[in-house]
């Protein structure tokens, strides 16, 4: 089936991005040379493993990436066609400087994998320090091109709600790379739907693009008939995190500053300080 094209989404990973030399060997504290710029090694989207989507604005259904859905995409672009951002871009110091340039881009057994060579910048040295740790998740924004779904499945050991099942097999991938919001614990599988941050974001800073989205996932979910607390469906599980971003159309007016409320208790978090 051909996807509801224009609509980029996020999906953030167990997966941590890892630091390696030039040469392959591991860039540990005692083997890295502080002239060479170390060599960022990230695996997403594991191929064939059902993880479920809770999303405000894409809706609750499983979802699972087909082993070949990356290959037309890595085939047209190449790994220098795909951006490699912190924080999609969207980070206060960094913004969308890139950090570095792929060299590698190629699905492997189990995921695809990409190398980057990190530019020699004084925000990227910044970086070092937690990706060598492992304190960075990893990210990627891409759009949909083909999927197969089944609205009504039968209850299994996957799906024992009987949810809406969703395969991916065709994707056009964007950008991908480390982000400072870690993956769901929960997410065994690995994966986790960023696309309430993205729209949280872009509330702030692009009413337009916003707007057309938000008419964009309408579609898609009355399109698929999935529903989203909003929508008076049920409610994610008590025991798994509450979604990236308030209900929308349910947060508290902005600050004069142009942020949300849920923004500015984020930034101020990264700024290490607390709200009385």
């Amino acid at each position: 089936m051909t996807a509801i094209r224009g609509l980029r989404l996020i999906r953030g990973a167990v997966m941590a991005p890892r630091l390696a030399r030039a040469d392959g060997e591991p860039a540990d504290e005692a083997n890295t040379d502080d002239e060479v710029m170390p060599v960022m090694t990230v695996e997403f989207s594991r191929f064939d493993t059902w993880y479920e989507i809770d999303s405000w604005w894409e809706g609750r259904f499983l979802e699972r990436t087909k082993r070949g859905a990356f290959k037309r995409t890595i085939k047209s672009q190449g790994p220098a066609g795909v951006k490699v951002l912190f924080n999609h871009g969207r980070d206060m110091q960094i913004d969308q400087k890139v950090l570095g340039v792929a060299n590698v881009l190629e699905e492997r057994e189990s995921s695809p994998y990409m190398e980057v060579p990190l530019l020699d910048t004084s925000y990227n040295r910044d970086l070092i320090p937690g990706l060598r740790a492992g304190a960075y998740g990893s990210s990627f924004m891409f759009e949909v091109v083909r999927d197969e779904w089944n609205h009504d499945p039968e209850a299994s050991d996957d799906n024992p709600e009987g949810i809406p099942e969703r395969t991916i097999t065709e994707v056009k991938l964007f950008e991908a790379g480390p982000v400072t919001w870690p993956a769901n614990p929960d997410a065994t599988a690995g994966l986790r739907s960023g696309v309430d941050w993205l729209m949280d974001a872009l509330s702030e800073r692009d009413d337009d693009q916003h707007n057309e989205l938000v008419r964009s996932f309408a579609a898609f979910r009355a399109m698929h008939g999935l529903r989203t607390p909003l929508d008076g469906g049920p409610a994610a599980p008590a025991d798994k995190p509450e979604p990236l971003t308030p209900a929308p159309g349910g947060s508290p007016a902005r600050h004069v500053n142009g942020l949300s409320a849920a923004a500015r208790r984020r930034r101020m978090t990264v700024l290490g300080v607390r709200e009385g």
